[in-house]
């Protein structure tokens, strides 16, 4: 429950499942939110960050220290609505200044009701998520924290929110209704766009490719997707705990068995993984942010991308697996922590790979991949 007071000077706190408490003043809404508590280490695209549907039911930390300076504008955003559950600078911008800036990202915030806290100190709040991992957390401004504060009763509150690992979250973030996005100039291909809180951008980049994409609501079947009648099929980006989606899986074990090129991203990793065999693991803080090293197996190249997932595929890395849709290797590998990055299959069209190579605030290293599934396509036309 929120109220869209402008809270400068309203006191908040940031309470953490393990009890660990933080004191700052309210940031965008007052009020009081709950999530899963998470640290973004983007220095730019926080408009991009705050949009994405992976973020659903998560606190947002930030761990650069100057957030809004280029304040809030219409074209950047990656979905209608900003996802993040709450919000977590330690220094917000006074007045933006940029060109493009329409208004500030505080006014965003109070706006669409996103309880934030600022006075933060990010810095230990961030190493203390990398020592004790992703927990619940709670923010609280307003009447919750007016005078005394009862510390066991928001701890309780906090402590009584769900947690993400079970969460079944894409279809809350996803269309209801199938769209098209129009490819850009010639059209050379059609795609079917399973969104599971697909980004705005990565049917775009499609589109500047020549590829008509139509995107389909989570709850699509395989005859949805082969009723557009597409030359390839692309599982989306998404929130929540991947062994907690076995309609997905179930669809994507559809398309493999046609042997379609298939090409996912994020969520659609671990979708492909769960659907060649492999389990699947949370991970104790999660890839979040727009600096991450990628190494690309099959050429070696190492690439900085953009990430945000807190589970990842449990694949051996070093030998192809024997699967029941042929061989599968890991395709991509994270240099920080030897995390599986992506999944390719050998004897069909179809991989995967765990970051956002769409990655509209940056880095553009990975965008090469969507060429890569342009080729599928066009050896299978040939």
């Amino acid at each position: 429950m929120t109220t869209s007071t402008r809270g400068a000077k309203t006191p908040a706190v940031l309470v953490l499942e393990d009890g660990r408490i933080f004191r700052g003043r309210a940031y965008g809404a007052v009020g009081e939110t709950f999530g899963e508590a998470v640290f973004s280490t983007g220095m730019t695209g926080y408009q991009e960050t705050l949009t994405d549907p992976s973020y659903h039911r998560q606190v947002v930390v930030m761990t650069a220290p100057h957030v809004g300076n280029t304040g809030v504008n219409d074209e950047d955003p990656e979905s209608g609505q900003i996802w993040v559950a709450g919000y977590v600078v330690r220094d917000p911008a006074r007045v933006p200044s940029n060109w493009r800036s329409q208004r500030s990202l505080d006014d965003e915030l109070v706006q669409q009701g996103v309880v934030g806290i600022s006075g933060v100190d990010t810095r230990a709040l961030t190493r203390h998520l990398r020592e004790r991992g992703a927990m619940r957390v709670g923010i609280f401004s307003g009447e919750a924290v007016a005078g005394s504060i009862d510390e066991a009763s928001l701890l309780a509150k906090v402590q009584d929110a769900p947690q993400m690992k079970g969460a079944n979250l894409s279809a809350e973030v996803a269309t209801k209704e199938a769209y098209v996005v129009p490819a850009i100039g010639t059209k050379k291909f059609t795609v079917a766009a399973v969104d599971l809180g697909i980004k705005g951008m990565t049917p775009h980049r499609m589109a500047e490719r020549g590829i008509e994409v139509h995107v389909l609501p989570a709850t699509a079947t395989v005859e949805d997707i082969y009723a557009v009648n597409p030359d390839g099929v692309f599982f989306s980006n998404g929130p929540g705990d991947p062994a907690t989606a076995d309609h997905p899986v179930s669809v994507m074990q559809g398309v493999l068995e046609r042997k379609t090129p298939l090409f996912g991203i994020c969520f659609g990793n671990q979708i492909l993984g769960r659907s060649l065999g492999f389990g699947t693991f949370k991970l104790k803080y999660g890839h979040r942010g727009i600096n991450q090293p990628v190494q690309d197996r099959t050429t070696g190249k190492v690439e900085v991308t953009a990430h945000n997932h807190g589970f990842a595929v449990d694949a051996p890395l070093d030998k192809v697996s024997e699967t029941p849709y042929g061989r599968a290797e890991v395709s991509h590998v994270c240099l920080n922590d030897q995390v599986v990055e992506g999944l390719r299959l050998l004897d069909q069209p179809a991989f995967s790979v765990q970051y956002h190579p769409e990655a509209a605030a940056g880095p553009h290293d990975a965008a090469y991949l969507f060429d890569r599934f342009v080729t599928l396509m066009e050896a299978e036309r040939a």
